[in-house]
């Protein structure tokens, strides 16, 4: 019986972390690929910043060196989880770039409407995908036990 439990669990974790590998590869092509369109296509990267928004251009080039900073940052597992971290705060903070999008949609006609509408709850999934495949999975000791400490829970 524990035999099978701890086979069944060794299964699970070897598919989760083939999934986490997946979401990481995801979020690093997400990025990286988004870091380079702000450079190559600056103008129309331009076109998706509100009016309300100072210096478009510098907002463009600026977010796309931070996407591709978090991009290269998720690769490595010591920066993994803080550029897990930057790249939702950058995701949050882009999010009015969509919104005006679906808002003036009649500027984008080339992007359908439904894509409009639904990229603002895949917004939340990416949010989701980031935090899930960044965040720091290494065990952990119990709070309040000190290194090489065993636990006080006794097999019986």
């Amino acid at each position: 019986m524990k035999k099978n439990l701890r086979r069944r669990r060794a299964i699970e974790q070897r598919t989760l972390g083939i999934w986490r590998k997946l979401g990481l590869a995801f979020v690093f092509l997400w990025f990286f690929i988004g870091g380079i369109a702000h450079f190559a296509a600056t103008d129309l990267e331009m076109r998706i910043v509100p009016p309300w928004l100072p210096e478009p251009r510098l907002m463009v080039l600026v977010s796309g060196v931070f996407e591709l900073l978090g991009a290269i940052g998720v690769l490595m597992p010591r920066t993994r989880q803080v550029a897990g971290y930057g790249l939702m705060l950058l995701t949050i903070a882009v999010t009015p770039a969509n919104i005006y999008m679906w808002q003036q949609a009649s500027q984008f006609p080339a992007i359908p409407y439904w894509a409009l509408t639904l990229r603002l709850p895949l917004q939340v999934a990416l949010l989701a995908c980031i935090g899930w495949s960044t965040r720091d999975v290494r065990r952990r000791p119990p709070a309040g036990s000190q290194p090489g400490q065993r636990s006080a829970r006794r097999k019986l």
